[in-house]
């Protein structure tokens, strides 16, 4: 061979080891969605808007109707229009057109009655008293979304914790969970009373929300005991054990994971849990607390479609199960357990957990803390950098091919914070070690530069994708919104939006008659891109907790983006978004100042 022809040879054989080729991406299975279309008060006007959905081809445009007029063609740079000085009252609707030719009309729009945000009417349960009597009531918690009639709306479903709900490092009795879903009208499709056999607290149920089977309806999954009783009222196991210690913690008899439908909330599938409770001490502690530290999330671990994933512990032991559901009962697809999997495992888990596809092989990983696991079940890596109270997975930095993680350590002799390459486990950079960093957050919230920006509790500075300082850090260390008109993501905690700025943030929203979940986490509901076009909206239970009141921006924008739940990465952020110490939503692709043109999403829906 030539010399010159010898060294090319070279030179394509040490890229084709360097630069691994990828697998092309299945086509994921995704929700059947409407349009979505919102009618919200702005000014003296309405801020109409809708989806663009995921299967729309490129080029599409839309019609809009109030009534039977048509009073804009053609709206091709954006899903939201203001309809400058109409009734507050009046009705929308929208028609796709492709091709030239005007596809059918939506359903009407949803008005939101109270201008900026719509009440949907929820019913608490009645209170009671403990075995050592005391008497507890019920608040309105996390929530989640799903089409659970195949409709193509979204409905919500609901966590209610008592007035005791309990962290797991203290002792006493609670009261009973529920779970209720409601039509966007108040309608109670049912209530599941997991029973005196599951404790409450924020470690303890987590529910998944997702069409697991495919049939365009979605289930509901959790962990379940002897007396719970689902949708119907039928008692799973036994309805009159009462396996609860003197110190109110359950440490003993049967644990269930179970399917229910999100229909009827009938139970369609019940089995053991996995990982089972085994010996209390071999999970850290020998009173309750480590043992039941639970997390839950959805994967495309096939590529295609979602499997269910239930983990247990994460301070030292963790173990990770994936279920598919298909035709009526649940499999288990594998099992990860930091024992049998190496001691680089152990002590690894955070108080949430990401999922998305960090290889780029067209399939999900599960990110895990300061490791991750492959989607076959096999240990992927570990940073060995400990145990955190909060995590982030997305695209955000727009130069780097695939998925960026930032997180922090609560460990005093690990980094702060550390922005991992998700792929290999390798740390790009990290903040200095010596304090428990309990709060950490992700996104492009400046105009600054053309990638996100990371900040943590106990890091003074805001830090750019090179770890360097990039600016005055934020007013709060908690949620974030896509809020107003450009992309840059707005700053969501307790009960307020504001905008980040160079020298000080600005007020964008102060929700009234509303509060905060999880205590000093001051977390809404569920944030998230539930109707209208791709902003965000934010959804709080009212003070008297009778309804849950869904906020939506009245602010017009420019930008026409995909619904960003026919986006995987988001869409499975949002189901696991109530787990544990609840974490905003990312995308798997750059939303920002400057960002690109997203393509269009690789996904098919039943």
């Amino acid at each position: 061979m030539r010399p010159h022809l010898a060294a090319a040879a070279a030179v394509l054989a040490l890229a084709a080891t360097a630069v691994p080729v990828q697998a092309a991406p299945p086509t994921k299975q995704m929700e059947d969605l409407d349009r979505g279309l919102i009618s919200v008060r702005s000014g003296s006007g309405n801020l109409v808007s809708w989806r663009l959905l995921g299967t729309d081809p490129d080029g599409v445009t839309f019609n809009l109707y109030r009534g039977s007029t048509r009073i804009a063609s053609g709206l091709a740079t954006s899903t939201n229009f203001l309809d400058n000085g109409a009734a507050a009252d009046s009705s929308y609707t929208v028609r796709a057109v492709t091709g030239g030719a005007e596809q059918p009309t939506s359903p009407a729009s949803l008005r939101f009655t109270g201008g900026a945000y719509l009440d949907v009417p929820i019913q608490p349960p009645s209170g009671g008293t403990t075995p050592d009597g005391v008497g507890y009531t019920y608040s309105a918690n996390d929530a989640s979304v799903g089409d659970l009639d195949g409709d193509g709306t979204y409905e919500l479903v609901l966590k209610w914790d008592p007035s005791n709900a309990k962290d797991n490092s203290q002792s006493g009795y609670t009261g009973n969970v529920f779970v209720d879903a409601y039509r966007l009208d108040g309608t109670r499709l049912w209530r599941i009373d997991l029973g005196r056999n599951i404790r409450a607290g924020a470690h303890y149920t987590q529910f998944q929300v997702y069409d697991y089977d495919g049939d365009g309806r979605a289930e509901v999954a959790m962990k379940t005991a002897d007396g719970t009783r689902d949708g119907r009222s039928t008692v799973i196991g036994s309805s009159s054990a009462d396996h609860r210690n003197s110190s109110g913690y359950v440490l003993s008899g049967p644990e269930y994971l179970t399917m229910f439908s999100g229909q009827t909330g009938a139970a369609l599938s019940t089995v053991s849990y996995d990982p089972p409770r085994g010996t209390v001490s071999s999970w850290g502690d020998n009173y309750g607390n480590r043992v039941d530290r639970f997390l839950a999330g959805t994967a495309y671990l096939d590529g295609e479609r979602p499997s269910l994933i239930m983990a247990r512990g994460y301070y030292t032991r963790s173990v990770i199960a994936a279920w598919d559901f298909r035709n009526g009962s649940l499999t288990k697809r594998w099992t990860f357990d930091s024992n049998a999997s190496g001691s680089q495992y152990a002590g690894q888990g955070s108080h949430s957990l990401s999922v998305g596809d960090i290889d780029r092989d067209g399939r999900d990983e599960i990110v895990y803390g300061a490791m991750a696991v492959n989607d076959n079940g096999s240990g992927m890596w570990s940073t060995s950098t400990g145990h955190g109270d909060a995590q982030h997975l997305g695209d955000f930095d727009p130069a780097r091919a695939g998925l960026e993680y930032f997180k922090v350590s609560e460990s005093t002799s690990q980094p702060g914070s550390l922005y991992i390459d998700p792929g290999n486990g390798s740390i790009l950079w990290s903040t200095a070690s010596g304090s428990d960093n309990g709060r950490g957050v992700a996104g492009d919230i400046s105009t600054v530069r053309v990638a996100g920006e990371f900040w943590s509790a106990t890091d003074g500075n805001l830090r750019s994708v090179t770890g360097n300082t990039a600016g005055r850090k934020p007013s709060s260390v908690n949620f974030l919104a896509w809020w107003d008109g450009d992309p840059v993501r707005e700053l969501l905690d307790q009960t307020r939006i504001d905008k980040y700025g160079t020298d000080s943030d600005t007020r964008l929203l102060t929700a009234s008659g509303v509060h905060s979940n999880n205590g000093t986490k001051a977390t809404p509901s569920l944030s998230a891109d539930l109707f209208g076009d791709w902003r965000e909206e934010v959804v709080w239970p009212t003070s008297d907790n009778r309804a849950l009141r869904v906020y939506s921006t009245p602010v017009p924008t420019d930008r026409r983006i995909h619904t960003l739940m026919h986006d995987p990465l988001y869409r499975v952020s949002v189901a696991w978004q109530n787990t544990a110490y609840n974490q905003p939503p990312h995308t798997g692709f750059f939303i920002g100042d400057r960002m690109p043109t997203p393509a269009r999403p690789d996904i098919y829906v039943r």
